[in-house]
C-alpha cells in the first residue's frame, strides 16, 4: 500500500432547507391559523478517526464530500428532514485545517473521534413561527442558510511513543526489525526507507510501546533536503527519541558532529521537537572501528546524555538494555505527566 500522508479535499456542506408558508385549510374553517413547518437542516461534513486506516491514500484522488441539502418545511407543522451528512474517514493521528486560513479544525488522536469540518446550514423558519397576537397571519418564511464550502488541509502525523532518528544508513531500520515484528527494507545503501514504519515492542509483561523508524534526516532537512521535511513531523507527538548513530563512521577528533547536526535540524523544524528527552545509541559495535569510536563518544557526550547505549542491531548486542532502558523512560515520562494533570486539575478546582 502506498503511504499518503498528506492531501486536500472541498468539503461542501449542505444547505439548509427553507421554510413553508401555509395556512390551515379544513371544512367551515374560513380563516385558519397559519401551519408552515421549518426547513431541515443541512448536513455536516464530519471526519472520523478509523484504526483500520494508516494512510490517506483513500483521500488522495477524492476532490470533494458533499453532504446533502435539508428538505423544504411543509404543511399541517411539518418540518422538513435534516440532510444526509457526509463522513470522511481519516486513520488515528490526522489533522485538519482550514487551507485558506490555516485555521486548525480538528485533530483526531483517539479511536472514533468525531469533528465537524464544515458544518450544514441551518433550516429556515415556516410562517408558523413567526405568528403572535399582533400577527396572525405571517406570509412569509425564512429560506435556509448556505452549509459551509471549505478547502481542507488533511496531514497524517503517526502515533508513536518513541521515535528512531538519525543520519541515512544508521541502521534504524535494522533496530526496529530486530525489537518489533516490523519487517522493513534493509539495504547497505542510504534513504532506503522510504516511508515512516510502526512497530510494537514489549518490554516486560503486559506492558510495550509502540516505535516508528523515521526515514534518514541530513544536515537541511527542515528546508526540504533529504527526506526530512516530510517526515519529520511524524516524530512530533513522540514522547522520546532514540537518536542513532553509526559508530563506524564517527569522527575521532569530533564524534559529536553527526548528533549536533541532527538536533539542529529538530531545533529548527520545531523547538518543542529539539526539547523532546533523547536516548543517545552508538551502533555497529560489532566492527572493530565501531566499538572503539563509540567508547569515544561517551567520553565526549554531554553529562545529560551519558552513557550512550553502544549496540549492534546486526548481532543484537546491547538491544535487550536499550529496550528496557526506553521503557523505564517511557514509564516515568508517563509518570510525570500524570502529576502535572493531577497538578493542573488541583490548581483549577482550588484557583
Amino acid at each position: 500500500m502506498k503511504f499518503i500522508d498528506e492531501t486536500r479535499i472541498r468539503a461542501i456542506a449542505g444547505d439548509g432547507g427553507s421554510g413553508c408558508v401555509s395556512f390551515h385549510r379544513a371544512k367551515f374553517v374560513r380563516r385558519g391559523p397559519a401551519d408552515g413547518g421549518n426547513g431541515g437542516h443541512g448536513g455536516d461534513v464530519v471526519a472520523v478517526a478509523d484504526p483500520q486506516l494508516t494512510t490517506l491514500i483513500d483521500l488522495r484522488y477524492r476532490k470533494e464530500c458533499k453532504a446533502s441539502a435539508g428538505k423544504r418545511g411543509a404543511d399541517a407543522d411539518r418540518d422538513g428532514r435534516r440532510g444526509d451528512d457526509c463522513v470522511i474517514r481519516v486513520p488515528v493521528g490526522t489533522i485538519i485545517r482550514d487551507a485558506a486560513t490555516g485555521e486548525l479544525i480538528a485533530d483526531l488522536k483517539a479511536p472514533g473521534e468525531r469533528a465537524i469540518v464544515a458544518a450544514g446550514g441551518r433550516g429556515g423558519k415556516g410562517n408558523a413561527h413567526f405568528t403572535s397576537s399582533t400577527r396572525r397571519s405571517p406570509r412569509f418564511a425564512q429560506p435556509g442558510e448556505p452549509g459551509e464550502d471549505r478547502e481542507l488541509e488533511i496531514e497524517l502525523r503517526l502515533l508513536a511513543d518513541v521515535g528512531i532518528i538519525g543520519l541515512p544508513n544508521a541502521g534504524k531500520s535494522t533496530l526496529i526489525s530486530v525489537i518489533s515484528a516490523v519487517r522493513p527494507k534493509i539495504a547497505d545503501y542510504p534513504f532506503t526507507t522510504l516511508v515512516p514504519n510502526l512497530g510494537v515492542v514489549s518490554y516486560g509483561e503486559g506492558k510495550s510501546f509502540v516505535v516508528a523508524d523515521i526515514p534518514g534526516l541530513i544536515e537541511g532537512a527542515h528546508l526540504g533536503h533529504g527526506l526530512g521535511d516530510k517526515f519529520l513531523r511524524h516524530v512530533m507527538r513522540t514522547r522520546l527519541l532514540i537518536h542513532l548513530l553509526d559508530a563506524s563512521q564517527l569522527d575521532e577528533k569530533d564524534p559529536l558532529a553527526p548528533w549536533r547536526a541532527i538536533n539542529r535540524e529538530l531545533a529548527r523544524f520545531d523547538p518543542e521537537l529539539g526539547e523532546k528527552p533523547q536516548i543517545v545509541v552508538a551502533n555497529k559495535i560489532d566492527l572493530p572501528e565501531g566499538r572503539k569510536k563509540g567508547a569515544g563518544l561517551a567520553k565526549k557526550l554531554p553529562k545529560a546524555y551519558r552513557p550512550p547505549h553502544l549496540i549492534s542491531a546486526a548481532t543484537t548486542e546491547g538491544v535487550a538494555p536499550l529496550v528496557q532502558a526506553v521503557g523505564r523512560m517511557l514509564d516515568e515520562l508517563k509518570r510525570q505527566s500524570e502529576i502535572q494533570s493531577d497538578t493542573a486539575r488541583t490548581e483549577e478546582a482550588h484557583p
